[in-house]
């Protein structure tokens, strides 16, 4: 019996190995799996954050022309008329968030503008149980829109002198904005009203 009871152990032990082996293969597959997750949600928050920072930026720094187009009447036309894609600030903030951006590309329309940018992290998953994951970074892409809410103002000649000194937005969300060109508000203070900054499906 004694001996029967030691060659089932020493049988046994190879299944023990096997199954122990498997098992660390299955925890390191879903250590690389989880990696290569992370990271690419990584790489999608910079490439958000990244659109939106540049969308913001273009945004700020409108305020100038748009406030000159108000007293000539050339407000529609200087609408149509592209933001200038600030993609420094998208290297910015993919770098703040562990990624390069590859790609800052502006997209012009009709009172909404589109920045697309890409990114890629700086990690690479590196995985020795993921086949062709050695050198491999993650990816991603956003777009931010920047969409002007605020129909043509109302404009008012406030002295009968022939010159249009206030103007009157009423907007989608509805704020009413009043702006005297002569001494206008800090363009900051008005640009969240006038403008939607948000990301949008690509």
């Amino acid at each position: 019996m004694t001996v029967r009871s030691r060659r089932d152990r020493g049988q046994a032990f190879p299944i023990y190995v096997v199954m122990v082996a498997g098992l660390l293969f299955l925890a390191f597959a879903f250590f690389a799996v989880g990696k290569a997750s992370a990271l690419r949600n990584g790489s999608q928050s910079a490439a958000d954050a990244a659109a939106l920072a540049a969308a913001q930026s273009a945004r700020d720094d409108f305020g100038a022309g748009f406030y000159a187009s108000l007293p000539t009447n050339t407000l529609d036309l200087f609408l149509n008329a592209p933001f200038a894609p600030p993609c420094y600030e998208a290297d910015r903030l993919a770098g703040a968030n562990n990624a390069d951006a590859t790609l800052c590309v502006p997209a012009y329309g009709f009172l909404r503008d589109r920045i697309t940018v890409e990114v890629q992290g700086r990690k690479s998953v590196d995985s020795s149980v993921l086949p062709g994951s050695d050198g491999k970074f993650a990816k991603a892409k956003a777009t931010a829109l920047i969409e002007f809410r605020c129909p043509r103002p109302k404009a008012v000649d406030m002295n009968s002198d022939g010159i249009q000194d206030l103007f009157i937005f009423t907007c989608s969300n509805g704020e009413i904005l009043e702006i005297t060109p002569s001494s206008p508000p800090p363009w900051k203070t008005v640009s969240r009203t006038l403008f939607d900054v948000r990301l949008v499906d690509q």
